[in-house]
């Protein structure tokens, strides 16, 4: 349960990531044109709500159960680096989350007024980038704390 809701987390957020990105930077080519974005945005928006959320929570409790199963100590720096960095990653996703949203909605006003994307709309964008950097070093580091169990 923790290896499989770890590859869900890590995929959905990559996946989501690369094609948001994609599909934005394709509107900016278009001159603004927003409706394949408004449609992946959509998805986005969806596949964080289903997978990313739910694995959320999954994570550190299976962690936790895997932890007490193999009578490991709390204390364990690589534990508290692991949880850190998990800590510091959800902190980033969170707002991630409502940008995300923001952007949907942006994209799919754009589209209904027949208009370019507004500024608004690249500034949400250019903040979403920035956080998502320190999220997916995060959970790099996570994840090989959780492989590696270094001493």
């Amino acid at each position: 349960m923790h290896v499989l809701s770890s590859a869900v987390l890590f995929g959905t957020g990559i996946g989501s990531a690369w094609y948001l990105l994609l599909a934005s930077l394709s509107a900016r080519r278009r001159a603004g044109d927003a409706r394949a974005l408004a449609e992946v945005a959509h998805h986005v928006v969806l596949a964080d709500l289903w997978f990313t959320a739910t694995t959320v929570i999954v994570q550190p409790a299976s962690g936790l159960v895997l932890v007490q199963l193999a009578g490991l100590p709390l204390s364990a720096r690589w534990l508290a680096q692991s949880l850190a960095l998990f800590a510091l990653a959800v902190a980033c996703w969170l707002p991630v989350v409502w940008l995300q949203i923001r952007l949907r909605a942006l994209a799919r006003q754009a589209v209904a007024a027949g208009v370019p994307l507004p500024a608004a709309y690249w500034r949400h964008f250019a903040a979403w980038v920035v956080l998502g950097f320190p999220a997916f070093f995060a959970f790099l580091g996570v994840f090989w704390l959780m492989v590696a169990k270094p001493p």
